[in-house]
């Protein structure tokens, strides 16, 4: 694979240096579209626009992992059209993008409460994961009306479940274990986390995995988020000396 140039700076990403898993909170459409005086609903479009830039540009360098936070179980707060047409951007999502995704050799994976959407978005959701299944490249991650601490009970009631029924006992529980028993179960913990919108917090988002992932936090706004600001943050994440709490 060859590095690619950055435009910025003309920093080059180092191919045999690259985070195998990268996590996304996309977060700022409703302050974009503020910004331009436009409806929160433009903003969310546009979003979808700079997810479709940035899965393509992971799937070029070699990021073999991608995993964006789409719709926390918080978002049920907002207006009732508000979510109304969030619901309605999956569907979309999900029946335009899957000739995309195919041709990238890109394979869906929805995480989270996502049985619990209205019929229309989780057969959509649904569909889109089997019509990219036999895909060998990219694996994203959608998560879906998901909320980390609802994968921690989870997680939790499974395993005590286990304890129950006999197939486990209390102290073999160790950190493998409750990896297992999480909606990443078998994927490795994020290598970088990337924030955009300007906030510098997890917001319920993978609290577990990220235990020692490479945070990068940008005021720029999802949708203007671009392939620029995400080779930047590899470039970031490859500076970093990663300790995992050692010295």
């Amino acid at each position: 694979m060859t590095s690619l140039p950055l435009h910025a700076d003309a920093v080059r990403i180092e191919p045999e240096n690259v985070p195998a898993h990268v996590a996304i909170i996309m977060d700022g459409n409703r302050r974009w579209a503020r910004a331009h005086g436009l409806p929160a609903v433009e903003g969310h479009r546009r979003g979808i626009i700079a997810l479709r830039k940035i899965t393509r540009v992971a799937s070029d360098i070699g990021i073999k992992i991608l995993t964006v936070y789409g719709f926390s179980t918080e978002n049920w707060r907002r207006d009732a059209s508000e979510i109304s047409f969030l619901f309605d951007l999956c569907v979309f999502f999900a029946r335009t993008e899957v000739h995309e995704l195919n041709r990238n050799n890109v394979r869906v994976n929805v995480i989270g409460a996502w049985a619990e959407l209205p019929p229309s978005s989780r057969d959509a959701l649904a569909a889109l994961q089997e019509r990219t299944k036999n895909n060998t490249g990219l694996l994203l991650n959608l998560a879906v009306n998901y909320s980390s601490r609802a994968e921690l009970v989870r997680a939790v009631r499974l395993l005590a479940g286990d304890i129950v029924q006999g197939r486990l006992a209390p102290e073999a529980i160790d950190d493998a274990t409750i990896s297992r028993a999480l909606y990443t179960a078998q994927m490795p913990d994020p290598d970088l986390l990337i924030r955009p919108g300007g906030e510098h917090r997890l917001s319920n988002f993978m609290l577990y995995q990220a235990a020692y992932t490479e945070l990068v936090m940008t005021d720029v706004f999802w949708p203007d988020f671009s392939p620029d600001e995400f080779t930047g943050a590899i470039v970031e994440f490859q500076k970093r000396n990663r300790r995992f709490g050692g010295t």
